[in-house]
């Protein structure tokens, strides 16, 4: 906790968050920061060396035209956890990184569509498209109704006991271009058996996403909000908040080979104002849709 505190003092400065959000595109020296923030140079090299103190970057020497330091962003996000140490259950953790391209089931209604590192895969608003070969290589998918739906490996030991299953992406509704103002029913199903809905508040755009490639226009969708599900033995729970009662038990994990996960839009939800899901390439996130699996021998 001593060190949470810390951390958050060192980005509780407007400086050193255009920093990170800077060094989220790419290493840069300070003399480069400095020019990009309109910055003096000795007040960028001063918030510089309280984020390399904190570990939030690296800096390195790199030979170029002389010796330059050049500083690289450590992290993508910072999570704190607010339990007290004697309340968090020991054990071991199996994380898996899943690509959005990588469902294995689907059904999407227009406005819908696939997009890559460089074009659309396939035709835009053609359910057709999420079925091409191509969608492996999605980093950003949409659609306005329906599903899609992952199987994460079952790396569950024999004879070990499930304690937690987290879940976490980064997703938002889907609007004509954007909208801020266009609440979507997001639902989630674990092994067939429905979590809760949470309601997304908008399709954001305007300003780009950190990792959005440039080619992707500003007045389409830019970036979504990073949720967090977790499943325990007290119930579901949405960035901390209870959504179900369904338990880790329930989900009967030692049963399946697999992990099912399921995200979507109800036609009969009373927000359907649709689903985008960023993959590692677009939006303000560097993942697919993470899935952390704790366990106890």
């Amino acid at each position: 906790m001593d060190n949470a505190v810390e951390v958050c003092k060192a980005i509780a400065n407007e400086h050193r968050m255009n920093i990170l959000k800077v060094l989220s595109t790419g290493p840069h020296n300070v003399n480069e920061l400095s020019e990009k923030l309109g910055l003096p140079f000795s007040t960028t090299a001063v918030n510089v060396k309280k984020l390399q103190d904190m570990n939030l970057i690296t800096t390195e020497l790199i030979p170029g035209r002389g010796t330059q330091k050049i500083n690289t962003k450590n992290f993508d996000r910072i999570i704190i956890d607010l339990f007290p140490e004697d309340q968090i259950e020991e054990g071991n953790m199996i994380t898996f990184d899943m690509p959005i391209g990588e469902y294995i089931d689907c059904q999407a209604e227009p406005s819908c569509g696939i997009v890559g590192m460089d074009d659309y895969i396939g035709m835009q608003d053609d359910p057709r498209s999420f079925y091409e070969t191509g969608r492996k290589h999605a980093q950003l998918l949409y659609f306005r109704v329906g599903h899609v739906e992952y199987r994460y490996p079952n790396r569950l030991p024999y004879g070990a006991k499930a304690t937690e299953l987290e879940f976490s992406a980064e997703i938002c509704s889907e609007a004509p271009y954007h909208k801020l103002d266009w609440p979507s029913d997001i639902t989630l199903w674990i092994n067939d058996i429905e979590i809760g809905t949470w309601t997304s508040p908008g399709d954001f755009g305007g300003e780009r996403g950190f990792n959005t490639p440039k080619w992707w226009g500003l007045h389409f969708t830019q970036y979504g909000l990073l949720k967090n599900w977790k499943i325990s033995k007290d119930g579901s729970f949405l960035d901390g908040v209870k959504i179900s009662d369904v338990t880790v038990n329930e989900l009967n994990l030692d049963e399946k080979p697999f992990i099912s996960l399921r995200l979507g839009v109800k036609k009969d939800a009373v927000n359907v104002g649709g689903l985008n899901l960023f993959g590692k390439e677009f939006g303000n996130y560097r993942q697919g849709i993470i899935m952390n699996l704790r366990y106890v021998d």
